[in-house]
């Protein structure tokens, strides 16, 4: 693969979406997900969400999301 020295489009967006963005939001989610203490304890908060007091408004959401509406 050619360096980004070499590569006359370096640093340049093309076609949709920002793929510098994409990269940090990556990063981000693999640091997160290499937290296993962290992830189990959002997986708990989002049990208890699901029968909480959210669960209807959490429902309605995931209904218009699957309709592709946005909630």
């Amino acid at each position: 693969m050619a360096e980004q020295s070499d590569n006359p489009n370096a640093g340049q967006e093309f076609g949709e979406g920002n793929y510098k963005a994409a990269q940090n939001f990556r990063a981000a989610q693999e640091e997160f997900a290499a937290d296993k203490p962290k992830v189990e304890q959002k997986a708990r908060e989002a049990a208890d969400a699901l029968e909480g007091a959210e669960a209807a408004e959490l429902e309605q959401a995931e209904a218009a999301a699957r309709d592709g509406h946005s909630a």
